[in-house]
């Protein structure tokens, strides 16, 4: 392959131990990346997203990165630029790859290049592109594993509403979307209820509910029943408030942990309702579930309403919309287009 000079996002460690500053630097050659995966497929990165990981990752907020320097990016689609003649992938192949890794122990998707290993890779899903991929990104993957883990665990729509915190977000905006368009009764909450409401009703939310209705402490161990199933994004006192309401049998999945990471609940929903508390892990999901998940984001999405959820930004404004996204400012899907 043509070298050719490109940008690349790299963060690395100053002297004292502390993470940088992500800073932009002009590679000449593939072979500069820091920290590549050994992998036998190179893919040209058309398109990455701005997923809250990443976020943490580039401005050194939380401790994602695990390898320095590093490309971040945890989230790639592109087109296959070198591989064996026996790969199951060729060069031209319209791929995507999220999660193994990519973007947290090696090199990531913040740059023009990035090596992975072929077991990493799927290919872009019959109806989607390659940004309408970067709009789902880990955020949606991990909200249509959710729903999977509803469906498999008897949540239907018959049995009442679904309630989607963190609403406003990536895992939430599409988790809306996709249990709209199968019929569920969405409740959606989010603490900027005021201010994006008709976003949320836009997306399919019948009802919205203020975060504090959630998060406020209770000595209950059980409360009205009220929800047939959750997707829940923040964890904490929010998460254990779910639990105490949710129906007889109902399934809750948790994906995230902005309230918070301890779980202050008791054993009473899960021996006296019967109630699922569902584990979502999109970083190392297997190949088989990842194909099936991809399969049903590009059939049970509105793509025009999926269109409608992206913010794009080159490159070079990952930074600043990182700090955009810590202060509120943004909502649904950041797509970083690579310009190629």
């Amino acid at each position: 392959m043509a070298q050719h000079s490109f940008s690349a996002l790299i963060v690395d460690k100053q002297d004292d131990g502390t993470q940088s500053t992500a800073t932009f630097t002009t590679l000449n050659n593939v072979d500069a990346l820091p920290n590549q995966a050994d992998g036998e497929l190179l893919i040209r990165v058309t398109h990455s997203c701005l997923n809250y990981k990443d976020a943490l990752a580039v401005t050194g907020k939380g401790k994602v990165l695990r390898a320095f320097p590093i490309v971040p990016g945890i989230d790639l689609a592109g087109v296959v630029a070198e591989a064996d003649p026996n790969n199951v992938f060729q060069v031209g192949d319209e791929v995507l790859v999220t999660g193994y890794g990519v973007g947290e122990t090696v090199a990531g998707g913040y740059a023009e290049f990035c090596r992975v290993k072929t077991d990493w890779v799927l290919p872009i899903p019959t109806g989607l592109s390659r940004k309408d991929c970067m709009a789902i990104g880990t955020a949606g993957f991990t909200a249509m594993l959710s729903v999977l883990a509803l469906e498999s665990h008897g949540v239907s729509s018959e049995q009442g509403p679904v309630l989607v915190t963190g609403a406003a977000g990536g895992v939430g905006s599409i988790a809306i979307l996709v249990l709209e368009k199968l019929g569920y009764e969405v409740v959606a909450s989010s603490g900027r209820v005021e201010e994006q409401g008709d976003y949320l009703r836009h997306l399919g939310a019948t009802e919205l509910i203020h975060r504090k209705e959630l998060a406020t402490p209770s000595s209950k161990p059980l409360e009205s029943e009220r929800w047939a199933g959750a997707v829940d994004t923040v964890g904490g006192e929010t998460l254990a408030s779910i639990l105490r309401q949710t129906k007889y049998r109902g399934s809750v999945t948790a994906c995230g942990l902005v309230g918070g990471a301890n779980l202050p609940s008791t054993v009473f929903p899960f021996i006296l309702r019967g109630v699922n508390l569902l584990g979502i892990d999109s970083v190392m999901c297997p190949q088989a579930l990842r194909e099936k998940a991809w399969q049903r984001l590009a059939t049970d999405l509105e793509l025009e309403k999926l269109r409608g959820l992206q913010n794009v930004i080159a490159l070079q404004d990952v930074l600043k919309t990182s700090e955009e996204m810590f202060l509120g400012k943004i909502r649904g899907r950041v797509v970083v287009d690579l310009g190629l």
